[in-house]
């Protein structure tokens, strides 16, 4: 029953530490990107920082906009000029300053009247400065560019001028009559075959005649289209350098990574012994103190397992010594009819199976020890207080062939460890039997209790043989003990010192055994734990 207990309480253990982890798991999950491999998410993260770096052929765009307006204003600008310097010419003098006005602004000027028909037009004086470049003819570069303008424009939803188109009378073109009844200067930006921007701006003359500027703005898309191409061939360098850069990150973290994994899966398959899992001692980063982690780890597992099975070697051979015995005590009982030989088979089956039941109480405490412990709480337990009642305690209750014990030490401060008390209480208990066993008849126990720096130091000394040098190691073993000659066989499991080791360590502490210091015989037991800090 024991047994099926302690099993339950397993199984129920390690239900609520999967709970506990996948709570904390959780935490760090990744929804849908963890469906995703680390190399493809490096670089998706980087081909995302230059699709924002690509945005900046959408920066052109406004700044093509912010150009073309600038240049509306200077059109407006130069017609209503040219209108001031035509209106205070000389009527036969304006051909001539209508030359050279043209001629200086690098735009087509065209006069109208108040009805709209064309009384002056530049080109037709002789000067050919506004011509229009049919796309048919350019190069195949300069048709990509078109198509990348045209591409960016629907992209960004830019407004599409209307396309230039030559008109003879003055009340076709848009400019010409608002200009006539605002008597101010306006302006309109016209798309031509090859898309490039043609600006024409018309401002009022004397008599509602109207002066009118074509000028084809070749000039804005060679700049913007320049601008574009230096901007493509620094995202082309920019690209090329992330990709490599992200293949050559991926392939410094996936690859040690999968290998890892990979060494993780044989562990797992049961392939412990025989897999090497890598150190990567070469790297000191995150992944190097994984690899090393995760070594560390399978040697722990690994040596674990080899403590597993020792210590069900041991358990097999322990259990089989009392059963043997008892099994023969049984058979014999049913063959003997002597009242006296039975009373002693009856009396060697009742020690076996208080020996059974020892053994099973102390292999179960020392199998569950490290997963208690693991979650135990620990609070300040006073070492000194806590001895006192376990010699207050034990003294009651007597002890055997007049062993005496005594504590040795100071009662004007606590000293305390973190801990669990009843954890620890078994440890000085063990010890303390221990001692018991060893001593001689009228024998003294002396634990003495002091503050070292930043541990506690208990010590427990006897007036027995003490323990060999060689065998000193060898009794906080499991099964592995040294009793006295005197002892009857099966009184103690061999556990008693295993557990208080595995008690000790897993409260941070030490404890080892050597030769008493004043020159007597007998065993000295020192545990040493860490001094609990105190506000």
């Amino acid at each position: 029953m024991r047994l099926k207990r302690f099993m339950a309480q397993g199984i129920d253990s390690r239900k609520n530490d999967a709970r506990r982890g996948e709570d904390r798991d959780s935490d760090l999950s990744l929804r849908w990107s963890g469906r995703v491999s680390l190399t493809r998410r490096i670089l998706a993260v980087n081909i995302f920082a230059l699709a924002m770096l690509a945005g900046g052929f959408f920066y052109l765009d406004s700044y093509r906009s912010r150009i073309v307006d600038s240049r509306v204003a200077q059109a407006k600008r130069e017609a209503r000029l040219i209108a001031e310097a035509l209106a205070a010419a000389q009527p036969q003098a304006r051909h001539a300053l209508t030359i050279v006005l043209a001629r200086s602004t690098g735009t087509r000027l065209r006069l109208f009247d108040s009805t709209g028909a064309l009384t002056g037009d530049s080109r037709a004086m002789g000067l050919r400065n506004f011509t229009l470049i049919d796309p048919d003819t350019e190069s195949s570069g300069a048709r990509a560019g078109r198509f990348l303008d045209a591409l960016i424009d629907t992209v960004v939803g830019a407004e599409r001028a209307p396309l230039y188109r030559e008109r003879r009378a003055g009340q076709t073109w848009p400019d010409v009559p608002l200009a006539q009844r605002t008597r101010r200067p306006v302006a309109t930006v016209w798309r031509a075959p090859d898309r490039t921007p043609v600006i024409t701006a018309a401002a009022p003359l004397p008599g509602n005649a109207v002066v009118m500027t074509s000028i084809n703005a070749r000039d804005i898309t060679q700049t913007v289209r320049l601008e574009r191409f230096r901007l493509s061939l620094v995202l082309l360098v920019v690209t090329i350098a992330s990709i490599l850069l992200s293949l050559f990150l991926a392939r410094t973290i996936v690859r040690p990574l999968r290998r890892l994994a990979r060494a993780a899966v044989r562990v797992r398959l049961g392939r412990a012994r025989e897999v090497v899992v890598p150190r990567l001692p070469s790297r000191g980063d995150e992944i190097g103190m994984l690899a090393r982690a995760l070594s560390d780890m399978s040697q722990a597992l690994r040596a674990r397992i080899d403590a597993t099975e020792a210590f069900a070697a041991d358990v097999t051979h322990e259990m089989k010594n009392p059963l043997a015995s008892l099994r023969s005590a049984v058979e014999g009982l049913g063959m003997v009819h002597d009242p006296v030989l039975q009373e002693r088979l009856l009396a060697i089956v009742r020690d076996d199976v208080h020996r059974l039941d020892r053994l099973i109480s102390d292999i179960s405490e020392a199998s569950r020890l490290d997963a208690q412990l693991s979650r135990a709480k620990f609070e300040p337990v006073d070492i000194g207080a806590m001895i006192d009642a376990l010699l207050a305690a034990r003294t009651a209750r007597g002890i055997e062939r007049g062993v005496q014990m005594r504590a040795d030490h100071r009662h004007d401060r606590p000293l305390l460890v973190l801990g669990e008390d009843a954890r620890l209480e078994r440890v000085f208990e063990n010890l303390i039997d221990n001692a018991i066993s060893f001593s001689p008849d009228d024998g003294v126990i002396a634990i003495s209790m002091a503050s070292q720096g930043r541990d506690v130091e208990i010590a427990v000394e006897d007036d027995g043989p003490g323990v060999p040098e060689e065998s000193r190691d060898q009794v906080f073993r499991r099964f592995q003990s040294i009793r006295p000659a005197a002892e009857a066989f099966g009184k103690h499991s061999g556990l008693g010192l295993a557990i208080a080791r595995t008690i000790i360590e897993g409260h941070q502490g030490k404890i080892a055994v050597e030769s008493r210091g004043d020159k007597h015989s007998g065993a000295r037991f020192v545990v040493k734990l860490p001094r609990a800090e105190t506000s």
